[in-house]
């Protein structure tokens, strides 16, 4: 299972958090997300993770991913 994690930036409450789940799960290969607000991340894991794929959901749930921190 891998793991990958960003920075998203623009998150501000459990609406937000809401949102980038819902697109990240529709993503192939995912099976777990964590978003947490406060920190500004968040965490997916899952099986062959495109790393294009999981920044274009975020971007789609409308928020940006200016990187990715290490898992």
């Amino acid at each position: 299972m891998a793991r990958m994690k960003f920075t998203v930036t623009g998150m501000s409450c459990g609406h937000c958090a809401a949102s980038i789940k819902e697109e990240l799960t529709g993503v192939p290969g995912v099976s777990e997300v964590d978003v947490d607000v406060a920190a500004g991340t968040v965490a997916v894991e899952g099986t062959d993770l495109d790393d294009a794929l999981l920044r274009a959901a975020i971007v789609e749930a409308g928020y940006e991913v200016p990187g990715t921190v290490a898992a």
